[in-house]
C-alpha cells in the first residue's frame, strides 16, 4: 500500500511540472537576434528572458525584464577578487571596493585642482612608508601621512556617491569582494536610470583615492572582526588546507594584516588599471525595463571604457589529497567540524553534479544527513552544502556535536553519509524528490527580480553558461542511482579531505590590527559637486506609488469560527498557507518546545523520517515558528498537491505520538545548545538589550530553568500540539485559489471546533523607565568591543511615524546618514555603526532608541563619546535633509508590498490599531516637513536622555573605569542574561 502511494505521488508531481514553463522536456538552445540596432544572445524558453549583450569594447551586458515592480536590481560585476590580488598586496582587491565610493574629479571634490596635489603627496608617502621597515621612521611618515590627508580632506565631500543614489530612491548601495569577483550593487526605481547610468559611467572612469587613511582603518576594522569570527576562520583555514597551489587557499579577502599596514596606492591603480576594464566587467540588471531602451542607453554610458588585454590567469595545479589534512583553529565559540572535498570548477558536469549531490545530502528535510544525523538527533546541527568556484569547486560538510561528543566522532558520523552515497544505500525515490523541488524553488527564484540578477551575475563571474543552468533540471532529471554511486567513488575516499577542528580556547595566533594615530577629517556635509547637482536635476518621470487598500486587496472569507485571509497567486501553482496564532511563548513556555519536538515525532503508522520524506516528495515542506506573543504554522507547496499537503500536517499534528527516545535526544540537544548560546556574543548582546528593556526578567530570559527542562513530559508536550487548532486562529493563504475556492478545499481538510478555546493570559513584560545611565556588561574574548545604547521612549503613536521615519533616514540609516558619516568617515572609529528610532509592533508598547558601534577596544572611549555628542546634539545639513526626503518619497513610491506581504502588513496594522496603510501618510506628510520638525524629535526624545549601554566586550582591553564614566556599572553574568 505505502508503495502504491510513493507511486501514485510521483505520477501527480511528474503531472503537475509538466505544465510548467521549464517541464523537463523543454529544449533550450542559444540563439542570435537584433533588434533596435543591437545584437544579442539569448536562451529559447528562457523563463527569465535574458538577453546577453557584448559591445564593441567588450563589455558584458545581461539585461533580464520583469513587470512586476518598478524597480530594477543592477550589479556591476569585476572578474577580479582576491584570487587576482597581487602576492605582496593581499586585500587590495578588497579596500579598492571600498575606494570606489569615494568620488572621481567630477564628485566627491569642492576642488579638484586644489585636492590633487595633497593626493598626490599622499602618494608618494604612502610609498615611502610601505618601503620603511625603522618603527620610529613608520610613526613620522604616518604622522605626515595624518596631516596631509586632514589637508586634502578640506577639499573632499565625503559620501557623495550615497547621497545620489540616496536622492534617486536607491537601495542597498553596498559591494562585495570574493575569490574572484568584486561587485558593485544598487536596487533602483525604473525612473532613475538615467541618473544611475550617468553616477556609474563616471564613476569607474577615473576613481579618486581619497580619504584613504580613514577608510583604510574601516578595513582594518572588518579584519579585527573577522579575526573575531570563528567561522571566518574556519572557513580561511579550510581553503588553506585545500588549495595550497591556488590563490583561493594561499590568499584570503580581507588580506594579512602586514600588507594591510602597508598600503601602495600605485598598486592600488595599477590594479584598477588592470582589471577594471569593459572585457573584464559586467552590467546584470533585472527589473521593469525595456531592453531596447535600455541597452542603448548602457553603450552610452560606458562607450568611454577601452579594452585591455587581461594578464593569464595561472589557477595553480592541486595534487591530489592522499592523506586527510587535519587543521585546528580556537577561539571562543562552540566546538565544531568541518570537512571539505575538491571538485572540477562551476562551468563542468561535475559542479553541477555536485550540487544535486550536495541537495541528496541536505535539504531540510530528506536529505541522508537531515533524516539520519539531525532527524535521529545525533548532533546538535549538520549539514552539507556544494560551493561552486571557477577554478575549483568544493562539498563542505559541517558538525556541531552533542554533549559529551567529541569532534572525531562528529567526524565519522558525516563521512559515513558520504559512504552511503558511494555504496548507493539510499532510497530510489531521492533523485527525483530532489529534482523536483528544485523545479520548485527555481519558480521561487524566478518570482523576484533581485534573486534572478543575482543568479545572472553569479553565472557571469564564475564563468557558468546560462544554458548549462537551464538545462540542469533535464540533466539531473535523466540520472540513476548508479550515476550518483560512480561519482561518489570518483571524487569521495577516506583520504581526500581536509577536516578543520574548531576548538573551543584562546586563539594565541591573534594578533591585531593596531589602531593608528588618526586626526578627524573634514566630511563637508553641505557641500556640492556640479556633478551631484547635474545629476540631481536630471529629469524623471514620477512612478505613481500604489497603497494597500485591505478591504479590496485582501479576500476575507469565514470556515465556521476561523477568519481566513486570502490573497491570489496569479504567476504560478505555488502556495503558502499560515495559520497563524496571536499567542506564543508568553502565554506558554512550552509552546515553542512543543514546536521543535514535532520535528521528531510520528504518527502510529508513519515514522517522523516517512513524514519528512512524504513532504519532500510533494515538494513541500511545513515550519511552526512560535515567538514571544504570536505562533505560525506554515506551509508552502504546489496548488496541485494542496490537499495532500494538508492532510499530510494535519494528520502529524493531531496525531503525533509521544517519543521518550526523540525527548531525551531533544532535551540533550537542547541544553547543548543552551550552553553555546552562552559562548556566542550574538546571543549575549541579544539578552543585554532585552535585559535593558525590561530589566532583570526579561523576554529573553523567559525560559525554562534546567530543573524545569529535566522534569519535561513529552505528553505535555505532545497535548499542546494535539490541542493547537481548537484554540482560536486565522488562516492566511496566498496561492493560486480564490477566496470561495480556498473555503472549499479547505473545509474537509482542516476541522475546527464549534468554539474556540481560550489560551492562558499572557505574561506581562513592561519595558522600563530609566532615571540614569547605566551600564550592562558582559565579558567575552574578542578582539573588538561591541556597544549598543537603548532607551524606552514614548508609547506608539501613529502621528509621529512620519517624523520617526524621516528622522531615520537622516540621522543612523545608511552609508549618507549623519551617523556613518561622522563614526566611519570622518573619525575612522568604527566598521559598523547605526542609530535607528524604533517602533514597537502593537500597540501599547514603548518606542525604542537604539545605537551601535563595532570598533577596536582601543577605541572604545573615542567611539562611545562621538556616538553620545551625536545622541546629544544634531548636526545640521539641509542639503542631506533633502537628500533624505527625496529618498524617501522616492522608495515609497517605487515600493510594492504583495503576495503574502500584503496579509502581514494588515495584521501589522491591526495590532498597531491602525486600519489603512501608514505608508500613505509617511509618503504625504514628510513632503512638508522642515529639518526643524527632525531638529526638535532629537531634542525631544534623544537629546539629554539618559541610556543603557550594553557592551560585550574583553575586561582585558575594555577598562572597568572606562565603562563606569558612562553610567552605573553592572557585570552580568551569564545566568543572570540568559535565566538558566
Amino acid at each position: 500500500m505505502k508503495f502504491f502511494k510513493k507511486i501514485t505521488i510521483a505520477i501527480t508531481i511528474a503531472a503537475t511540472f509538466s505544465n510548467m514553463y521549464f517541464a523537463q522536456s523543454q529544449t533550450y538552445e542559444w540563439k542570435e537576434a537584433t533588434s533596435a540596432g543591437y545584437t544579442y544572445q539569448y536562451v529559447t524558453n528562457d523563463p527569465t528572458s535574458a538577453r546577453y549583450y557584448t559591445l564593441k569594447n567588450g563589455l558584458t551586458v545581461i539585461l533580464s525584464p520583469t513587470k512586476k515592480e518598478p524597480r530594477i536590481q543592477a550589479y556591476i560585476a569585476t572578474k577580479a577578487g582576491s584570487k587576482t590580488d597581487p602576492a605582496d598586496h593581499t586585500g587590495l582587491a578588497h579596500y579598492l571596493e571600498h575606494m570606489l565610493f569615494k568620488g572621481t574629479d567630477k564628485f566627491g571634490t569642492k576642488d579638484w585642482s586644489k585636492e590633487k596635489p595633497l593626493l598626490d603627496k599622499i602618494d608618494g608617502l604612502y610609498e615611502e612608508y610601505n618601503k620603511t621597515t625603522d618603527v620610529e621612521k613608520r610613526k613620522a611618515i604616518y604622522k605626515q601621512i595624518d596631516q596631509v590627508s586632514g589637508e586634502a580632506a578640506k577639499f573632499a565631500i565625503a559620501n557623495e556617491y550615497d547621497k545620489m543614489m540616496g536622492a534617486m530612491g536607491g537601495q542597498g548601495t553596498n559591494a562585495f569582494t570574493s575569490f574572484e569577483q568584486t561587485v558593485y550593487t544598487e536596487d533602483i526605481p525604473a525612473n532613475a536610470m538615467d541618473k544611475f547610468l550617468a553616477l556609474q559611467s563616471e564613476r569607474f572612469r577615473a576613481p579618486a583615492l581619497r580619504i584613504f587613511h580613514t577608510e583604510l582603518e574601516a578595513v582594518y576594522e572588518e579584519k579585527n572582526r573577522g579575526l573575531d569570527d570563528d567561522g571566518r576562520k574556519v572557513f580561511e583555514t579550510m581553503f588553506a588546507g585545500l588549495f595550497p597551489e591556488n590563490n583561493y587557499g594561499k590568499q584570503t579577502t580581507l588580506g594579512t594584516i602586514e600588507h594591510l599596514k602597508n598600503p601602495s596606492l600605485k598598486a592600488i591603480r595599477e590594479y584598477y588599471n588592470t582589471y577594471y576594464v569593459p572585457n573584464n566587467m559586467g552590467v546584470i540588471m533585472s527589473g521593469d525595463f525595456n531592453p531596447d531602451e535600455l541597452i542603448a542607453k548602457i553603450d552610452k554610458a560606458f562607450s568611454y571604457m577601452q579594452a585591455k588585454k587581461i594578464p593569464e590567469y595561472n589557477p595553480g595545479k592541486e595534487n591530489p589529497i592522499s592523506a586527510p589534512v587535519v587543521k585546528e583553529v580556537w577561539g571562543p565559540n562552540p566546538a565544531n567540524i568541518m570537512i571539505g572535498f575538491r571538485f572540477p570548477g562551476a562551468s563542468t558536469k561535475d559542479a553541477r553534479l555536485l550540487s544535486l549531490v550536495g541537495e541528496m545530502l541536505t535539504n531540510g528535510q530528506a536529505g541522508l544527513i537531515d533524516l539520519d544525523l539531525v532527524k535521529k538527533q545525533k548532533l546538535l546541527g549538520a549539514s552539507a552544502s556544494a560551493y561552486p568556484l571557477k577554478d575549483y569547486s568544493v562539498m563542505l560538510l559541517q558538525g556541531n556535536p552533542v554533549e559529551g561528543q567529541t569532534l572525531d566522532q562528529v567526524r565519522e558520523l558525516l563521512l559515513q553519509e558520504i559512504n552511503k552515497l558511494k555504496k548507493g544505500d539510499f532510497p530510489d525515490d531521492l533523485i527525483p524528490s530532489v529534482v523536483n523541488n528544485v523545479k520548485k524553488n527555481t519558480i521561487q527564484g524566478d518570482e523576484r527580480y533581485t534573486s534572478r540578477a543575482g543568479n545572472l551575475m553569479n553565472e557571469f563571474t564564475s564563468g557558468v553558461d546560462h544554458k548549462s543552468t537551464l538545462d540542469y533540471i533535464g540533466e539531473i532529471s535523466a540520472l540513476t542511482k548508479q550515476d550518483i554511486v560512480n561519482f561518489a567513488n570518483k571524487y569521495f575516499n577516506d583520504n581526500n579531505y581536509v577536516a578543520v577542528y574548531k576548538r573551543k580556547g584562546a586563539d594565541k595566533n591573534v594578533v591585531k590590527v593596531e589602531k593608528p594615530p588618526i586626526t578627524p577629517v573634514e566630511v563637508n556635509r553641505d557641500a556640492q559637486s556640479p556633478f551631484l547637482v547635474k545629476v540631481n536635476n536630471m529629469p524623471e518621470l514620477p512612478i505613481k506609488p500604489v497603497w494597500l487598500d485591505y478591504n479590496k486587496d485582501i479576500q476575507k472569507s469565514k470556515l465556521g469560527e476561523l477568519n481566513i485571509l486570502s490573497v491570489k497567486n496569479t504567476d504560478n501553482d505555488l502556495f503558502r498557507l499560515h495559520y497563524y496564532f496571536g499567542v506564543g511563548k508568553w502565554n506558554n513556555k512550552l509552546l515553542p518546545l512543543a514546536a521543535s519536538y514535532l520535528e521528531f515525532l510520528g504518527t502510529k503508522n508513519k515514522s517522523s523520517e516517512d513524514i519528512s520524506k512524504d513532504f519532500y516528495k510533494l515538494a513541500a515542506s511545513f515550519k511552526v515558528s512560535a515567538g514571544n506573543e504570536e505562533t505560525y504554522i506554515t506551509l508552502d507547496g504546489l496548488n496541485s498537491n494542496f490537499a495532500q499537503s494538508i492532510s499530510l500536517f494535519e494528520d502529524l499534528l493531531k496525531n503525533c505520538q509521544p517519543d521518550e527516545e526523540a525527548l531525551q535526544a531533544f532535551k540533550a540537544r537542547l541544553k547543548k545548545a543552551r550552553q553555546n548560546a552562552k559562548q556566542n556574543k550574538g546571543s549575549i548582546m541579544a539578552g543585554l538589550r532585552s535585559y535593558a528593556q525590561y530589566g532583570a526578567q526579561n523576554p529573553f530570559n523567559n525560559v525554562l530553568t534546567d530543573a524545569e527542562l529535566d522534569a519535561l513530559k513529552a505528553e505535555d508536550l505532545v497535548a499542546i500540539l494535539h490541542d493547537l487548532f481548537n484554540y482560536k486562529h486565522d488562516v492566511l493563504y496566498y496561492g493560486p485559489k480564490a477566496g470561495a475556492e480556498l473555503v472549499a478545499a479547505l473545509k474537509p481538510l482542516h476541522k475546527t471546533p464549534s468554539a474556540f478555546k481560550n489560551f492562558a493570559q499572557s505574561k506581562t513584560f513592561t519595558q522600563t523607565t530609566s532615571d540614569k545611565n547605566k551600564v550592562l556588561f558582559a565579558d567575552y574574548d574578542m578582539v573588538q568591543s561591541e556597544v549598543a545604547w537603548s532607551r524606552n521612549s514614548d508609547f506608539y503613536n501613529a502621528k509621529e511615524v512620519p517624523t520617526i521615519s524621516l528622522f531615520n533616514n537622516y540621522f543612523g540609516g545608511g552609508m549618507g546618514s549623519i551617523v556613518f558619516q561622522t563614526i566611519r568617515e570622518s573619525k575612522a572609529l568604527a566598521y559598523s555603526t547605526s542609530s535607528y528610532y524604533s517602533t514597537p509592533g502593537k500597540k501599547g508598547d514603548r518606542d525604542v532608541i537604539m545605537a551601535y558601534v563595532g570598533t577596536q577596544a582601543d577605541k572604545f572611549n573615542e567611539a562611545t563619546a562621538a556616538m553620545n555628542d551625536l545622541l546629544t546634539t544634531l548636526p545640521q545639513s539641509e542639503k542631506l535633509f533633502v537628500t533624505a526626503k527625496d529618498g524617501l518619497k522616492k522608495t515609497l513610491a517605487s515600493e510594492r508590498i504583495s503576495q503574502d506581504g500584503i496579509i502581514f502588513n494588515y495584521i501589522k496594522a491591526q495590532k498597531l490599531g491602525n486600519n489603512f496603510d501608514i505608508r500613505k501618510n509617511i509618503f504625504e506628510q514628510t513632503q512638508t516637513m522642515s529639518f526643524n520638525d527632525i531638529k526638535n524629535f532629537h531634542s525631544k526624545e534623544l537629546s539629554g536622555k539618559n541610556y543603557t549601554y550594553c557592551i560585550v566586550a574583553s575586561e582585558n582591553k575594555v577598562k572597568e573605569e572606562d565603562m563606569k564614566k558612562l553610567g552605573e556599572f553592572k557585570k552580568l553574568t551569564l545566568a543572570e542574561i540568559f535565566g538558566y
